[in-house]
This record gives structure tokens, C-alpha cells and sequence, in this order.
């Protein structure tokens, strides 16, 4: 979870200095950051970014997580392909803050989600995790 709150700094900083591009990006991998925590908790590494969200699918499943989060993680994956993929992408200033504000909410509800899971199972290990690849 340390990277994720690293790059919600890096988002902050990035917005007030106009890099609005640098911003939405930064927030996205926040985001992604505090998901794949949820896998590392439970005892897996990501393949890549695509899996993390499936991975999180698992916990929608379990009712231990609204879907939204999942769509949210996976809009800002494709904003964020786009952006690098991309040459006409150009993120708003309205885009930096409303992803930076899904970004705190998302790593927020992520570090909710773990304690969730540590208390559920007395460890920090989902006991029937499944390996997406």
C-alpha cells in the first residue's frame, strides 16, 4: 500500500503543477498500486495490469466488494493505455481531479478491503485464492 499513497503524492504534486496528463496517470497507478496489495496480501503477483482487476472480480464474487470498484479500476487502466499508447491523448484539468478523487476513494476502499480480509480469515492470506494468470 506504501506505492499506492506514494503515487497519490505524485498525483497532488503533479496536478498543482499543471501536468495534468502526469496527474491522471499517477492516479491511475495509485489505484492500481493498492489493488495489487490485495494480491501480494493474498499470496500472488500480478501478470498484468489487466489481471489485477479480474483478481479483484473474486472479492465482487464474495460480496466483500461493489462491482464499481472494478469498473473504476479498469476505466482508468484504459485512460491510462490510452494516454501512453496514444498520440492525441490529453487529459483536463477536470480529468486530473475527478481522477484523483476516484483515486483517493479507490485506495481508501482497497485499504478497507484488506482489513476486511485479515480479519475474515485471521491471516493475511485469502485460504481459497485462485492464480490468474
Amino acid at each position: 500500500m506504501r506505492a499506492a499513497y506514494k503515487w497519490l503524492e505524485d498525483s497532488e504534486r503533479s496536478l498543482k503543477a499543471g501536468a495534468v496528463n502526469s496527474s491522471v496517470l499517477a492516479s491511475y497507478l495509485s489505484m492500481f498500486h493498492s489493488a495489487r496489495a490485495i494480491l501480494y496480501m493474498d499470496g500472488y503477483r500480478e501478470k498484468s495490469h489487466y489481471c489485477v482487476a479480474r483478481y479483484l472480480e473474486r472479492y465482487v464474487a464474495a460480496d466483500q466488494l461493489e462491482a464499481r470498484w472494478v469498473d473504476l479500476l479498469d476505466h482508468y487502466r484504459a485512460q491510462r493505455h490510452e494516454s501512453q499508447y496514444r498520440f492525441n491523448f490529453v487529459a483536463t484539468v477536470a480529468d486530473a481531479e475527478a481522477s484523483l478523487k476516484t483515486a483517493i476513494e479507490f485506495v481508501a476502499r482497497m485499504a478497507a478491503l484488506k482489513e476486511t480480509i485479515k480479519g475474515a480469515t485471521g491471516s493475511t492470506r485469502h485460504r481459497d485464492a485462485v492464480h490468474y494468470t
